[in-house]
């Protein structure tokens, strides 16, 4: 359910962080748990809540928009979050003292806000502008923040302690929930989830005809690529990333 984390509020964040955060104290597993993922019971409660709203509402509603709409607007649809994304992306480049990433992040932004009729249009990378997606939790990694036990929050899917905790912060770098007029505020939330959904409807369909047990396939496929683009900071610049990968650079 990762697409669910384009909802930004504020509010609703720290909501769901917190009820999750005072169940996972009383909810690990014995020894035999899989070390990345202690929570698992509890985690696998709200999965099955999240699937089961999403196989409701989520994928019959996002199916009848990839149906009903037109694919070029569809894709400036995601453009057009996807350029408000840069801004922050650009926020957090610069938090990780990534001076490059930051200027890109910004350049894409404003070549996009201002000839790309406000992101709509993706100019960036016509150009060659490179794009980098970061949040929070990749800069609290980056300095050395361990990931801590997998969660799957509800509404918002798979997450980590850290990356639930950055959850919080990005809701203040999100120009949508920024949006004075509430129902203007709403209606692009709203639009943001079932954009996001549709686009991975491709992906859950793939996932559903593996035969995997999807539980465990996006665990690890979240937790693989968060460390995987984590180490990578670490690799390209400044930053001493968890004790995990410290311990490996020193050896």
């Amino acid at each position: 359910m990762k697409y669910l984390h384009e909802y930004r509020g504020v509010a609703a964040k720290g909501t769901v962080l917190a009820v999750v955060l005072s169940y996972a104290a009383g909810c690990a597993t014995g020894p035999d748990a899989n070390p990345r993922d202690p929570l698992e019971p509890l985690n696998r409660s709200v999965y099955k809540f999240n699937d089961a709203l999403d196989t409701a509402v989520l994928k019959p509603v996002a199916t009848a928009y990839q149906n009903v709409t037109p694919s070029p607007v569809r894709t400036g649809v995601s453009n057009f979050f996807g350029n408000l994304a840069d801004l922050w992306s650009s926020v957090n480049a610069g938090l990780q003292l990534r001076p490059r990433e930051a200027t890109e992040n910004l350049m894409r932004f404003s070549v996009n806000t201002v000839f790309g009729l406000g992101g709509v249009l993706d100019i960036a990378t016509e150009m060659g502008i490179p794009r980098t997606r970061l949040d929070f939790g990749h800069t609290m990694g980056r300095w050395g923040a361990p990931a801590g036990p997998y969660l799957v929050l509800p509404l918002f899917g798979p997450s980590s302690v850290r990356d639930g905790t950055g959850l919080l912060v990005d809701g203040y770098g999100d120009l949508v929930s920024s949006v004075d007029h509430v129902p203007t505020r709403n209606s692009l939330t709203a639009l943001r989830v079932v954009d996001g959904r549709a686009n991975l409807l491709r992906a859950s369909r793939m996932l559903e005809d593996s035969g995997m047990e999807p539980y465990s396939f996006v665990r690890d496929l979240y937790l693989n690529r968060r460390q995987t683009q984590i180490d990578d900071m670490i690799e390209k610049g400044i930053g001493i990333g968890d004790g995990e990968t410290a311990e490996e650079d020193s050896k």
